[in-house]
């Protein structure tokens, strides 16, 4: 059961990123990734995280759960995101 919510975690994790590196400005890669294609591809990685999630837990503790752990990458991303280029201008 462990292992099956740490995959809907990855899903989740997965389909944040993708949608984190399709935005304008994201501070992983000197350019975004094509809008369309990424949020697609990560609507459907959270789609499928939350469909494993549901399957595993409860639909309360799924749904809290998941949503929680999106809160979590959306806010953490933009972070790591200024840490990279903080890093990276200062070794310039």
């Amino acid at each position: 059961m462990d292992g099956i919510v740490a995959l809907g975690l990855l899903l989740a994790t997965a389909g944040c990123a993708s949608v984190y590196l399709a935005s304008p400005n994201q501070r992983w890669r000197d350019a975004p990734w094509p809008a369309r294609p990424a949020r697609a591809a990560g609507a459907l990685l959270l789609a499928a995280g939350l469909v494993v999630m549901l399957q595993v837990l409860r639909p309360a503790a799924g749904s809290f759960v998941f949503v929680h752990w999106l809160m979590l990458q959306f806010v953490l991303f933009p972070y790591l995101g200024a840490l990279r280029s903080a890093r990276r201008g200062s070794s310039s």
